[in-house]
């Protein structure tokens, strides 16, 4: 943990108090991971993590506020899905690995935190600016990398003059979005293994950045 943190009432905590506030964080996390977001009491998190909830107010107002300590801290874990665009190339045959890898990057990002993203999009869903705000803040870096491809492509004339980069940007990263955070459903309801979904997803990325079937 880097930087200072600070207590409710503004006091700088210790190691041992970062410590502590941490294991608050990971108890409240892990209990997201199967009761529903509204059914996770500040007593409950606190008897998890072996302390009181005289001490988890010491550090966050209430449990809304944990949960978008815990949302801050993996928007900005998302942003790095830039990395997955950055730099990375559309043609031939690494074109199809960069689909693919884009589309593993997501779906990986997704499983590792379900949790705190079925609450992010829920309070986004309801109109809470600030989830809306840490939303965006992972969909909108990766967003605007991709659309940097597409206009890339279109200034060396590999895709029509006439795609709007942004948009076609967009309509792939909520389709990324979608289909990550509803895996299980996939599997599920539609008999689509995990297998199966990859590659499809990578070439509908594919062809929606390029305009082509890749190049295997």
């Amino acid at each position: 943990m880097t930087g200072q943190v600070r207590t409710v009432d503004g006091r700088v905590a210790g190691r041992r108090g970062q410590a502590t506030r941490q294991k608050l964080l990971d108890c409240l996390s892990e209990m997201l991971s199967s009761s529903p977001y509204r059914d996770v009491k500040v007593i409950d998190v606190a008897r998890k993590a072996g302390t009181s909830p005289a001490t988890f107010y010491q550090y966050f107002p209430d449990v809304e506020g944990a949960v978008l300590e815990l949302a801050e801290q993996m928007a900005a874990e998302g942003t790095g899905l830039t990395g997955l665009v950055d730099g990375r190339s559309w043609a031939g045959r690494a074109g199809w690995q960069t689909a693919q890898e884009l589309v593993e990057g997501f779906l990986e990002f997704y499983r590792r935190n379900d949790a705190i993203l079925r609450v992010v999009d829920l309070g986004a869903a309801e109109g809470d600016k600030r989830f809306t705000k840490l939303r965006n803040k992972i969909l909108n870096s990766v967003n605007t990398s991709l659309a940097e491809s597409v206009a890339e492509l279109q200034s060396k004339g590999r895709i029509d003059k006439d795609v709007n980069p942004a948009a076609i940007a967009g309509c792939v990263i909520a389709m990324l979005a979608a289909v990550a955070s509803h895996q299980k459903g996939v599997s599920s309801s539609w008999g689509v293994r995990q297998a199966e979904l990859k590659p499809n997803l990578a070439l509908l990325v594919h062809l929606g950045v390029t305009g082509k079937k890749p190049a295997k």
